[in-house]
């Protein structure tokens, strides 16, 4: 396997790129400790032009800004106050896309993700949810900007062949804000995700 380059990241169809990070795997090496995943649900939001993204009409912000860089940095922000979302800034700078990962299927570091997820065993809610894969993953605000070519977070392609026809896409969630922008189908799901 191999780091994601660059480029992957720096294109400009952020509906292409949240699919094609289906199957690709996430790694984060935070307190010493190797944790992993398959990605298997993704969401899509195109600045500025998406009612749903933060920096929708170009909005730019302390927060917003990192999503205005150059591909392939982290954009980490608090939810409802207590919830961290891993986001995946793309395209170039000043085009503010980004992709929001929502759900991983967990290949390592299982034990110090059910520690830091406060669970006794594995099951689908370990990182089923972003503010959940942030948790187990042990990513916070502190790793918003952050490169993506490693060492502490990187993706890295996978031997996983994931057939285009078992990708699902559904309207986001939690997204009623943004009027008919709610109803955009930008959700990727691995349908066979959890068997």
């Amino acid at each position: 396997m191999k780091n994601l380059v660059e480029s992957f990241y720096q294109r400009h169809d952020v509906l292409l790129i949240a699919k094609e990070l289906i199957g690709k795997s996430l790694f984060s090496y935070i307190g010493k400790t190797l944790t992993a995943g398959i990605i298997i649900e993704t969401e899509a939001y195109r600045g500025p032009e998406d009612r749903a993204c933060h920096a929708f009409n170009h909005r730019r912000t302390l927060r917003t800004e990192v999503m205005f860089h150059d591909g392939g940095i982290a954009y980490v922000y608090l939810c409802y106050g207590m919830h961290n979302m891993l986001n995946i800034v793309t395209a170039t700078s000043g085009i503010p896309h980004a992709v929001l990962i929502r759900a991983i299927t967990p290949t390592h570091g299982l034990e110090t993700m059910l520690q830091r997820r406060n669970k006794m065993k594995v099951d689908r809610t370990l990182t089923n949810g972003p503010g959940s894969v942030c948790q187990a993953f042990g990513i916070t605000r502190d790793h918003n900007g952050l490169s993506l070519q490693g060492p502490t977070l990187w993706i890295e392609d996978t031997d996983l062949k994931v057939d285009p026809l078992q990708i699902i896409a559904t309207p986001r969630i939690g997204i009623d804000y943004a009027g008919p922008d709610a109803n955009l189908p930008w959700r990727f799901v691995y349908y066979s995700k959890r068997t």
